[in-house]
């Protein structure tokens, strides 16, 4: 390998820790909120769930636009992890590629199965995380633009925010 090869190569190694470590904290993210999700699935099937919005809404006097806005944000992190982690795990599966080529190359099959496990460990474990903060993300979505509607058919938002 030339410099620029090697340098390269020896460059997007340092980031499989990094990415890796981000993966994990996905995965460990997916999982808390799975936990406050199904909580919150339980007590709306019980009719005992106090809506967050309905309670902003009352505390600032926000208009519509407003709890828009709100409800962006506070679905902004599973947005961002279940679209991001599914690059985190391409990344993690691509970087061990490299070293299990070579191996390859060289005949040292031991090594190939090493990285190769690495490296679909990671991509399974970023699905994962994926998919759990995108099924929430999609029906967190919707019970909070259910909520909002409901709060504009009862006539308790304000016509402007006044901001």
């Amino acid at each position: 390998m030339n410099i620029l090869e090697s340098s390269l190569y020896e460059l997007s190694g340092l980031f499989l820790a990094p990415v890796l470590l981000l993966i994990l904290l996905s995965l460990l993210y997916a999982f808390a909120v799975l936990g406050g999700f199904a909580m919150e699935a339980w007590q709306r099937r019980r009719r005992r769930y106090q809506s967050v919005l309905a309670a902003y809404q009352s505390q600032t006097g926000s208009a519509a636009d407003d709890l828009e806005l709100w409800i962006i944000r506070r679905l902004e992190w599973l947005r961002i992890v279940s679209r991001t982690t599914p690059m985190l795990g391409l990344i993690a599966t691509m970087i061990p590629m490299g070293p299990a080529l070579l191996a390859l190359g060289s005949g040292d099959s031991t090594s190939v199965g090493e990285n190769l496990v690495a490296a679909f460990s990671a991509v399974i474990l970023a699905l994962v995380a994926s998919s759990i903060t995108f099924f929430i993300l999609t029906v967190r979505r919707r019970w909070l633009l259910q909520e909002l509607r409901e709060l504009e058919r009862n006539g308790m938002l304000p016509i402007h925010s006044g901001r």
